[in-house]
């Protein structure tokens, strides 16, 4: 039996990105964002974000990093874990992409 070599990164055509909960997370910052009235800008800016990245976080694409989804829930003044929680209710509801 030939021993196989080992491989370094993932396997082709793998990747780390998954649309749906992206997108579930960004839906959730945009109506928490618009339910206290702030704007892109400023949460990007309480946030210590680029704008253009805040908006491709909204858009669900970019899944953000959890120091990323840390800084977000301090600038909207909740916890991570609600925002976690919006975001599965929102996975788990059939109108999901509302």
């Amino acid at each position: 039996m030939q021993k196989r070599s080992i491989q370094r990164g993932r396997p082709t055509g793998t990747t780390t990105y998954e649309a749906e909960p992206a997108i579930a997370f960004g839906a959730v910052v945009r109506e928490e964002r618009t339910n206290q009235g702030i704007a892109q800008e400023m949460l990007a800016n309480l946030a210590g974000i680029e704008r253009s990245h805040m908006g491709k976080i909204e858009r669900g694409e970019h899944m953000p990093t959890l120091s990323l989804i840390l800084k977000i829930a301090r600038a909207l003044k909740c916890s991570s874990a609600h925002l976690m929680k919006l975001t599965e209710d929102k996975l788990a509801s059939p109108n999901s992409s509302d």
